[in-house]
């Protein structure tokens, strides 16, 4: 088995990346697809997000309202802190139950928005970083988030630099082309993964 980390800053692709390589044959472990589990409504988690930021963060439905939390959380680093003291843990755990259900001879893509931010680095084999120009990642984020470009920047901002992605990444996918441009360099550093 080899373990892979993919990550990139918020509006850098790194979800098209993480999907093209899927098609190429890697187990992917989506961390941000697990934060969301380990909140579903019912779970420990989800209780302990209530318990620690109170039902304004709750929908009609009792699910977890993400906007309203991420006002909360990205406004506040100890309350961003608070949240991922909760849920990190949570992730870690099915993120281990996932890679021991892989098959043996897996290539496991760890597809992690926080890798940098958080040392993670050294727990990969190889770290594969997706760039794209801060133009372009506002531009994703406006039009396809929705957005505002001041609230797109705030979340920039509270992320790695490109420097200190660049400074741990083994391979670097450039995002800012067309999807046939993606599906080249994916290709690449899919033969670059397989062979090292």
């Amino acid at each position: 088995m080899k373990m892979v980390g993919l990550t990139g800053g918020i509006g850098a692709g790194k979800s098209a990346v993480a999907a093209r390589l899927a098609a190429l044959g890697a187990v992917i472990v989506d961390a941000d697809r697990l934060a969301r589990e380990v909140v579903e409504p019912g779970t420990e988690g989800l209780a302990r997000v209530v318990e620690a930021f109170g039902t304004s963060v709750l929908a009609a439905d009792g699910s977890l309202d993400r906007a309203a939390l991420a006002r909360i959380v990205f406004a506040d680093d100890d309350a961003r802190r608070r949240l991922e003291g909760i849920t990190h843990p949570l992730v870690r755990a099915r993120t281990a139950e996932l890679v021991a259900a892989a098959p043996a001879d897996a290539i496991v893509v760890n597809d992690v928005p926080l890798i940098v931010e958080k040392g993670m680095a050294g727990l990969y084999e190889l770290v594969v970083i997706v760039f794209a120009s801060l133009e372009t990642r506002l531009a994703r984020l406006t039009q396809m988030r929705g957005m505002s470009r001041e609230e797109a920047l705030a979340r920039i901002e509270k992320q790695a630099t490109d420097e200190q992605r660049r400074a741990v990444a083994d391979i670097a996918i450039v995002n800012d082309g067309t999807p046939e441009d993606l599906d080249a360099a994916v290709a690449e550093a899919w033969e670059r993964i397989r062979s090292s």
